[in-house]
C-alpha cells in the first residue's frame, strides 16, 4: 500500500479537517505567475465557497524572475552533488546566492500561526520558469523536495499539504519539459501533494496568431486560483486530488 493510499485510509477514520469552525492557513509563494495571482479575485472566494464554516487565512510572498535557489539554501550542494565533475571542469563551483525568500516565507507563516494556530497548513507553489530557461531542470526535483521538507520541519507541520502549479505550455524546450515533469512527480509522490495544470491559462494572440504566453490572461489567473483552492480543499478533506490537475 503506497503512502497516498495510507493517508486516504487514515482520513476516513478521523474527523474531516474541513468541519465547521476549523482554521486553515494557506501559504502562497513562487515567482511571477504567483505574483500575478490576486487571491481576492478567485482563490479566496473559492475557498470560502468550499469551506463555508471555516476560518481561512493566507500569506503570500512572490518575486518575479527568481530561481528556486533563492528559496533553497542548499541548492549549490544539490547541484554539485549531482553534476560536480562536469561543473568543476568548467571552473564552476556554485552560484553562492543567498536564499532570503525562504526566510520571508517562514516569517510570514510563523506570524500567522502565532496569532491563531491553524488546524491545517497548505503550501501553494508556482515557480520554475527561471530554472527551466537556465537549463537547471535536472536538479529541480531534489531542490523542490528539500524546500517542502524544510518548511514542514521549520513550521513544525509534518502534515502540511502541498499544491504545485505546473509550468504552462509556453515552451517546448527539453529543460522546460523537465521542470514540468519534476513538478508533477514531486506532487504525485507526496502523500499530501497535488498539482495544478496551467496549460489553458496563457492562451493569447501575438501578431495575429495564437500564442502560449509566459504569463496568464486575467481569466487564466482566476482559473488558476480556483484550481489551487480546489486541490487544496481535496487534500484537507482527505480526498484524492484531481489527477489531471484540473479539478
Amino acid at each position: 500500500m503506497n503512502a497516498r493510499v495510507l493517508f486516504l485510509a487514515a482520513a476516513i477514520l478521523l474527523p474531516l479537517a474541513a468541519d465547521g469552525g476549523d482554521r486553515h492557513l494557506f501559504i502562497l509563494s513562487g515567482q511571477s505567475n504567483m505574483a500575478g495571482l490576486d487571491p481576492k479575485r478567485s482563490f479566496l472566494p473559492e475557498l470560502e465557497k468550499l469551506l463555508p464554516d471555516a476560518e481561512i487565512r493566507h500569506v503570500k510572498f512572490a518575486k518575479g524572475g527568481m530561481p528556486i535557489r533563492r528559496w533553497v539554501s542548499d541548492f549549490d550542494e544539490i547541484l554539485l552533488a549531482m553534476h560536480g565533475e562536469q561543473l568543476k571542469e568548467r571552473g564552476f563551483t556554485g552560484f553562492n546566492d543567498p536564499a532570503p525568500f525562504y526566510d520571508e516565507v517562514v516569517k510570514l507563516a510563523r506570524e500567522a500561526i502565532a496569532e491563531k494556530k491553524p488546524d491545517t497548513i497548505t503550501f501553494l507553489w508556482m515557480q520554475g520558469e527561471r530554472d527551466a530557461n537556465a537549463g537547471l531542470h535536472t536538479v529541480y526535483d531534489v531542490a523542490l523536495r528539500n524546500l517542502i521538507a524544510k518548511l514542514r520541519k521549520d513550521l513544525d507541520a509534518p502534515e502540511m499539504n502541498v499544491v504545485i502549479g505546473r509550468l504552462s505550455d509556453h515552451s517546448a524546450k527539453p529543460s522546460w519539459s523537465g521542470v514540468r515533469q519534476a513538478q508533477v512527480k514531486v506532487a504525485a509522490e507526496d502523500p499530501r501533494g497535488a498539482w495544478v495544470d496551467t496549460d489553458d491559462t496563457n492562451n493569447k494572440v501575438k501578431d495575429g496568431k495564437p500564442h502560449n504566453d509566459l504569463h496568464y490572461t486575467r481569466e487564466g489567473y482566476d482559473l488558476f486560483g480556483r484550481r489551487l483552492a480546489r486541490q487544496a480543499v481535496r487534500l484537507i478533506e482527505g480526498k484524492e486530488p484531481a489527477a489531471n490537475g484540473r479539478p
